[in-house]
């Protein structure tokens, strides 16, 4: 008598595909609050978390729209958009870029520098406040596990 194979169902997930759709649902809930406390933390400068995470990136220097839109995982038509109403309102502003004609450096004015210092000056005290609340041990251990889901999808074919 042959054993009969028990037949896989391909409209379940396995223990370890629930277990990631359960992080993956959190994530995106954490994510909301981040962008909605961001917001928050920016609006007395006069800014929203999509401007204050293009400020952000461009204090470490020049960088082109499409750098910064890989460095925040975004697409860059979202950050051209940002970038173009902060160089509207004199935050920063786009100069020649001699490694590309045609892509332009985005770097901060300062006026752009005292905005995102103004944001970086509220940011630590709730962080500070957040992260004792939460427990550094479990954040760093937390970082860790998100910088491996990070590597998973960034690289699906090595998963």
């Amino acid at each position: 008598m042959q054993k009969r194979q028990r037949a896989v169902n391909p409209q379940r997930r396995s223990s370890a595909g629930d277990a990631f759709s359960q992080v993956a649902v959190r994530f995106l809930r954490l994510a909301g609050l981040l962008t909605a406390a961001g917001d928050q933390l920016a609006a007395p400068a006069g800014q929203s978390s999509a401007r204050w995470q293009v400020l952000a990136v461009a204090e470490n220097g020049p960088a082109t729209v499409a750098q910064i839109a890989r460095m925040l995982g975004l697409a860059r038509q979202s950050v051209q958009r940002v970038a173009d109403l902060l160089a509207d309102d004199g935050l920063a502003a786009f100069r020649a870029n001699p490694e590309h004609q045609r892509a332009m450096l985005f770097e901060l004015t300062a006026r752009g520098r005292s905005v995102l210092a103004a944001i970086q000056r509220a940011q630590r005290g709730w962080a500070d406040q957040l992260g004792a609340a939460v427990g550094e041990a479990d954040l760093r251990r937390a970082a860790a596990v998100l910088d491996r889901i990070a590597a998973a999808l960034a690289a699906p074919e090595e998963v």
